[in-house]
């Protein structure tokens, strides 16, 4: 049984909560958050205690850590608990600084406990579909790769001044998609951005809309397109086109019925926001972390995945600010 202490009761920490304490081989003993009541509430929910980061890093019963707490929090969680002999899955991104990323990629190199960041698309059942089809060589070589991915509407102006900009905080999960996929770093990123949806956000020093391609020393192609407004829910679609034949993963909708009269076809909205959406990942995301701890099974999104989508972020932003394609700065 892995026993778990849980930074974080925000938002995506009660996704996690949810998780760790129904897995069969899991327990959430202890929560912590800068919100104590947030963290007693949610402890309190799935029959843990609340306590502070430092009690739970100190407590020597506990096996494993999941960092859910603001980003410029992570890279020092993530050395202070593998210092502590904890096992980590931290949530994307590592750090917003790419140079604190690495260095703390540099710290933690010799620790001997395992370190996963959560890049929850990967565990998505469709994606992972797509990943297994590529690599058994179902459409041959693969060439162009599109991902979409808007969101339904723009989070509040107090988060995007905090997030680290849309290619930190909302594209890197396509970054680390076309990494995953295509299983290779792009040799030039071009990106352009601009603030249509919300001129607050542009005010911010942030973009809302943005396309972004990724081109490799082999000749193949990603384009990422990612906007925080499409009224119609939550557009999550990747395609896939190879040297022999076609992979696509279309939109998760909210029921299956479709309806065909004289008017026309229709069908329903795809599912809202991220919660809906990916639950499912994030379930099967938590499992695979139990068994790299507990099974010592291969951990399938290493702390250098989480650096190499940093570092296709900062070249997207440095890009979409000059105009020029940018290396990325590994």
């Amino acid at each position: 049984m892995l026993r778990v202490g849980l930074l974080g009761a925000g938002r995506i920490g009660r996704v996690h909560a949810v998780n760790i304490a129904g897995h069969a081989r899991s327990e959430l003993i202890a929560v912590s958050d800068v919100n104590e009541d947030a963290a007693r509430l949610l402890a309190e929910a799935h029959g843990a205690k609340a306590a502070s980061t430092e009690e739970i890093l100190a407590d020597s019963s506990i096996d494993a850590v999941l960092i859910a707490t603001s980003t410029d929090t992570h890279s020092d969680l993530i050395e202070k608990a593998t210092a502590a002999g904890k096992a980590v899955l931290c949530e994307k991104p590592v750090d917003l600084s790419l140079d604190r990323a690495r260095a703390c990629l540099e710290a933690v190199s010799s620790a001997r406990v395992p370190v996963m960041i959560g890049f929850n698309r990967r565990f998505d059942p469709n994606f992972a579909m797509i990943k297994a089809a590529v690599a058994a060589g179902e459409i041959g070589k693969p060439e162009l790769l599109s991902i979409t991915s808007f969101d339904p509407a723009p989070p509040p102006l107090s988060y995007v001044k905090l997030s680290g900009g849309l290619f930190r905080d909302m594209m890197i999960h396509d970054f680390d998609m076309a990494n995953f996929i295509m299983g290779d770093m792009p040799k030039t990123v071009s990106a352009v951005g601009t603030s249509i949806v919300d001129p607050a956000i542009g005010a911010a020093g942030d973009v809302d809309t943005a396309v972004v391609t990724l081109t490799y020393a082999d000749g193949r192609i990603t384009v990422i397109k990612n906007s925080r407004r499409a009224v119609y829910g939550y557009d999550q679609r990747l395609e896939l086109l190879g040297s022999q034949g076609l992979l696509s993963a279309a939109n998760v909708l909210e029921n299956t019925v479709s309806k065909a009269t004289a008017a026309g076809v229709t069908s329903a909205r795809p599912e809202f926001f991220f919660l809906e959406r990916y639950m499912r990942a994030y379930a099967a995301e938590w499992d695979a972390f139990v068994k790299a701890v507990l099974d010592g099974a291969d951990i399938p999104v290493t702390l250098r995945d989480g650096v190499a989508a940093l570092a296709l972020a900062e070249a997207a932003t440095i890009s979409a600010r000059t105009g020029q394609p940018v290396e990325p700065p590994m």
